[in-house]
């Protein structure tokens, strides 16, 4: 069913990408500028309600695609935690 997941595997190529550019630059602890970090979770919370989104519109056939949006969800809340802490 590739072709009707196209948009789902892209949104969650993408979420993987940023979560993972996410976490890879905040454990460093060297980041100066609290913008960037800023900049990153926001961009963490928007891929994942995204991404959390469009796998919830599949979860009735595919139950990778539950386990993702149950993933998403809850990484969603817990970058815009760390986000609002750094308000």
């Amino acid at each position: 069913m590739v072709a009707q997941l196209t948009k789902c595997i892209r949104t969650n190529l993408g979420c993987a990408d940023i979560c993972t550019t996410t976490s890879r630059v905040l454990s460093r602890h060297t980041v100066d500028d609290a913008n960037i970090s800023r900049s990153l979770l926001q961009a963490c919370v928007t891929a994942c309600r995204s991404c959390g989104d469009e796998c919830a519109s599949h979860t009735y056939q595919h139950e990778h695609c539950k386990v993702c949006a149950d993933a998403c969800r809850a990484c969603e809340p817990a970058c815009q935690d760390l986000l609002d802490t750094m308000s």
